[in-house]
């Protein structure tokens, strides 16, 4: 209710600003001290993927916290995990502004912003000093004008190894140029075997987790899940903003970059479903976009999400997001006398 208040003055900021100030604001709460045991589920929305445990499976998708600023506070919203980046090797301004859209009409965003962050070293300690409760994962990326993209994923990933309990290869969003080539073929091959040897080390490491496009061909999910499964991939992030345009009602439908929110639902449940079916379930899957309510995550486990991560919906439904669909699903699983939720994942 506070925030359907609120939410005029946010609306009325241009979105990249307001963006700025809603991180500042849960940096500053997470300072004060979050109620981090608040909103995380039960013993229902435990699970475990990849050998993590995670105390509910709503997640937060990467892009909000990109220099890792607000973890505990992001966290104290009842998140189950929470994921910051995209981080690259050394810092990099973005796109031009203005790169960041709301589509009011359309409960939807389109960013173009380019893996804009202040680079790995200025993040990592902000990670490290966090308080959590949950599962903090660590999304890496390579620079724009990067000679080696393969080598700055495994930079990467190699720092991270110490602090993250996942790091999730992005290879998936449309605002680098060429990025989306790494999807395929022996480009992807060679990928995931640097990453999986710099996490190497003396003692246990975090799994990788891979986070593909949504705007694929059949052949391309044929042989990313091959990829995957042959690599030991931990688990697959089912998917990113798409560049294709539903019907669209907003003035700003026309800009480039990404799309989130509500119009890619149907997009992203196809996909997870594609990837469900050529995994053969062998691989755990997290599905992301269009996720805006307890019915519709419920909808993505059942269709095969071990996982779920939200991030274009808390702008329209505000901070209580999480707990509202983590306290859904727990009516929801009862309701269909489930005992816990690893056992709706692909019942249909």
């Amino acid at each position: 209710m506070l925030y359907s208040l609120l939410r005029p003055a946010l609306f009325s900021l241009e979105a990249e600003r307001a963006h700025e100030l809603t991180i500042a604001a849960l940096e500053a709460w997470g300072r004060a001290g979050t109620p981090l045991k608040a909103g995380m589920g039960g013993a229902a929305l435990s699970t475990n993927v990849a050998g993590l445990a995670f105390p509910n499976p709503v997640g937060l998708a990467a892009g909000l916290d990109k220099d890792g600023r607000a973890i505990p506070g992001l966290f104290g919203l009842g998140f189950g995990s929470v994921e910051v980046g995209t981080l690259t090797p050394l810092p990099q301004p973005g796109n031009p502004r203005p790169r960041l859209f709301r589509l009011a009409e359309d409960r939807a965003v389109i960013n173009r912003m380019g893996f804009n962050n202040d680079g790995l070293d200025a993040a990592l300690p902000r990670a490290i000093a966090a308080k959590r409760r949950g599962m903090l994962g660590i999304n890496v990326g390579a620079n724009k004008d990067a000679v080696d993209r393969i080598a700055d994923y495994a930079h990467g990933v190699r720092l991270a190894a110490d602090i993250a309990d996942y790091i999730t290869i992005n290879i998936s969003s449309p605002n680098t140029p060429g990025l989306r080539d790494l999807q395929h073929g022996s480009a992807l091959a060679d990928l995931l075997a640097a990453a999986d040897e710099a996490r190497r080390g003396p003692i246990v490491r975090p799994p990788l987790f891979l986070k593909v496009a949504p705007d694929l061909e059949p052949a391309d999910v044929d042989s990313i899940a091959r990829a995957a499964i042959e690599a030991r991939i931990g688990a697959l992030i089912v998917s990113n903003t798409t560049i294709s345009r539903p019907p669209l009602r907003s003035a700003h439908a026309t800009e480039t970059g990404g799309l989130s929110g509500a119009p890619l639902a149907t997009l992203a449940r196809q996909r997870l479903m594609d990837f469900r079916e050529a995994t053969g379930g062998a691989l755990p899957l997290i599905s992301a976009g269009g996720i805006d309510s307890a019915d519709e995550a419920y909808a993505r486990i059942r269709a095969g999400a071990s996982l779920v991560q939200i991030y274009s919906a808390l702008v329209y439904e505000g901070p209580g997001l999480p707990r509202l669909i983590t306290r859904g699903l727990a009516r929801l699983l009862e309701r269909d006398g489930i005992a816990h939720v690893a056992e709706a994942v692909g019942v249909g």
